[in-house]
């Protein structure tokens, strides 16, 4: 066996069970956080603006509006030991891979609703019943 096929089956055990979300979607994401024996959990929530890399080494970019109105950019490793968990708060529809863009928007970003799957909307089917 070669060094990269164990390097690949060590990376396989790392891997742990995170939900399917892209960019656009706003996210909450539970942060181990230690404070000198303490550990707590510390929730960041916000719009993912970028997903790079792949396998263990992959990464995605949070962004939020903190006090004040600054923009907060936070990257987190994807199977890092210090997330416990992350949530999908609601399913963005965007054009882009990645929404750099964002950046230069002030004040709150509006984002669509991603629908799951094809669905047609009320006035199309108001009209294919009156047909």
């Amino acid at each position: 066996m070669s060094m990269d096929n164990i390097v690949r089956i060590m990376e396989k055990t790392q891997l742990k069970e995170v939900p399917d979300f892209r960019p656009g979607d706003t996210v909450k994401v539970h942060v181990k956080v230690k404070e000198g024996d303490k550990e707590r959990i510390q929730v960041y929530e916000g719009i993912v603006i970028s997903i790079r890399g792949s396998g263990v080494s992959k990464t995605f970019t949070v962004r939020r509006i903190a006090s004040g109105g600054i923009g907060v950019e936070r990257i987190f490793p994807l199977y890092a030991p210090t997330i416990d968990r992350i949530e999908i708060v609601r399913h963005g529809r965007v054009r882009r891979a990645k929404l750099y863009y964002l950046r230069d928007v002030k004040g709150k970003v509006k984002i669509k609703e991603r629908s799951n799957g094809y669905q047609k909307s009320a006035k199309q089917k108001q009209s294919k019943q009156a047909k």
